[in-house]
């Protein structure tokens, strides 16, 4: 039975291509790529020769089968994105999750991630994050989205965009989450690589005044815990809270629940939290 190598490949600077994932290229049977035509500009650079098949996010689940036959049969066979660590945004789960089942090995060969470079530069609490990928472009979804960033308890999100949508979705973080701190960057790794860090309104001033700012896709590193934690949301608690149960004539459990289904903005944990403040207060 062959292995299956999960290769992470540059994502912006060749220089930072390792030699092990080089000869793990070299030696694997068949590489799969994104697209040809990114890889072949990489395998090219290091003379690499392997046979590339297209493996990509249209066509992962039919292709998945076939693949693992190849591996069954003895084949080592590589998995690479066009840029950054595969199944990071990227196709490679379906394959990885079925050669598990299978008891295929599969190993991987580390190396860039814009997500880790990211948060190493950014300034921002790295001790817990969540990743979410990129950000819908259906309303509803986005919503959602902004929702859990704003109620999560991990210290720091982080999110891709497209540029030509950056504009659009630093507006809506400035309406969403004011004062939240994020760092920006793009280019990671390039000649031109950028981070910008502050304030989401100063971040949101500078964008708009960059002439190059719809160049390069970006990674948005977001803290809102000053937003989450402010002092007069959760006295706002208490007094909801006690205004649910003067205006129903109902329990503090039930009033808690109450304020929690009324509104959609306020994280269950905090009424939650409130709730509790109330219950010592009252024995």
């Amino acid at each position: 039975m062959g292995n299956l190598y999960v290769v992470a490949t540059p994502i912006g600077n060749l220089g930072d291509f390792s030699s092990r994932a080089v000869e793990t290229l070299k030696q694997s049977d068949i590489i799969l790529v994104e697209d040809t035509r990114q890889t072949i500009k990489l395998l090219n650079y290091f003379d690499i020769k392997t046979k590339m098949i297209s493996y990509h996010k249209f066509n992962e689940s039919k292709r998945t089968e076939e693949i693992i036959k190849e591996l069954k049969s003895g084949k080592n066979i590589s998995l690479v994105s066009d840029a950054g660590t595969p199944c990071i945004s990227d196709p490679g789960y379906i394959l990885v999750k079925k050669a598990k089942e299978e008891g295929i090995n599969v190993i991987g060969i580390p190396g860039c991630s814009a997500v880790i470079t990211a948060l190493s530069i950014s300034g921002l609490d790295t001790s817990s994050f969540s990743f979410y990928g990129f950000v819908p472009t259906i309303n509803k979804d986005k919503k959602e989205l902004f929702n859990k960033i704003k109620h999560s308890d991990v210290k720091t999100k982080v999110i891709y965009e497209s540029p030509k949508r950056i504009l659009k979705l630093l507006m809506e973080l400035k309406q969403e989450m004011p004062g939240c701190v994020v760092c920006l960057c793009n280019e990671l790794t390039k000649l031109h690589e950028n981070s910008i860090y502050g304030k989401i309104e100063e971040v949101y001033e500078k964008m708009v005044s960059n002439i190059d700012a719809e160049k390069g896709e970006y990674v948005i590193l977001i803290n809102n815990d000053v937003v989450k934690t402010d002092k007069n949301k959760i006295i706002s608690l208490e007094a909801k809270i006690v205004e649910e149960m003067k205006l129903n004539n109902c329990s503090l459990k039930e009033a808690v629940k109450k304020v929690s289904d009324k509104d959609n903005d306020i994280s269950k944990k905090d009424v939650y939290n409130a709730g509790l403040n109330l219950k010592n207060m009252i024995r």
